[in-house]
């Protein structure tokens, strides 16, 4: 079966997306190759998140996916590729660490609207998120808000504020629910 399967991935080779996750496969690994056919087919055919450099679940939306920095791991971009119905809002930028795990639902919104002038953009600070986040479902962050390294957001927490290394959040708005002491040998 594995012998059949790389004579397919060999003999579709010469398709370029084909050609680019074949050489990626140890980004994409956990993720199933029909979703990643998916994921091509409407980015690169419907043009839906055509922007997007990277696979993502075909019912989540990035909107200025150039102002969107992640670090390309199997974690991260596997998340991206099998956590359906997220909102990734990057007019302010949005910065994101290794090993970032989040579930389906989950919305990153980075500005909102300029309270005199709706049509206008009010300017804010880019969300930043740190290495080994991991964000439950439904979780909502806004504009300017920093997450530490080694957070875990519960489903669908409200996150309004900044919180610092270290710690589990919850609720809405969010607040701290526990304090995890890094082991120190």
């Amino acid at each position: 079966m594995r012998k059949l399967f790389k004579g397919i991935l060999n003999f579709l080779s010469f398709i370029p997306c084909i050609r680019k996750y074949h050489k990626e496969w140890k980004l994409f690994g956990r993720v199933p190759f029909g979703l990643l056919h998916i994921s091509w087919m409407h980015r690169k055919i419907r043009g839906i998140n055509r922007g997007v450099k990277f696979p993502l679940h075909f019912t989540s939306r990035i909107i200025a996916p150039k102002n969107l920095k992640i670090h390309k791991d199997a974690t991260t971009i596997g998340s991206f590729a099998m956590s359906g119905g997220c909102y990734f809002q990057a007019l302010n930028g949005i910065e994101i660490g290794e090993n970032f795990l989040f579930a389906p639902g989950v919305k990153l919104i980075s500005s909102n609207h300029d309270f005199h002038d709706k049509s206008k953009i009010a300017e804010a600070s880019p969300i930043k998120i740190g290495s080994n986040v991991w964000l439950g479902a439904n979780v909502v962050i806004l504009p300017g808000v920093e997450i530490g390294n080694n957070v875990i957001v519960g489903a669908g927490a409200v996150v309004t504020k900044s919180f610092s290394d270290n710690v589990i959040i919850g609720g809405n708005p969010a607040k701290i629910i526990k304090e995890n002491k890094p082991d120190t040998e």
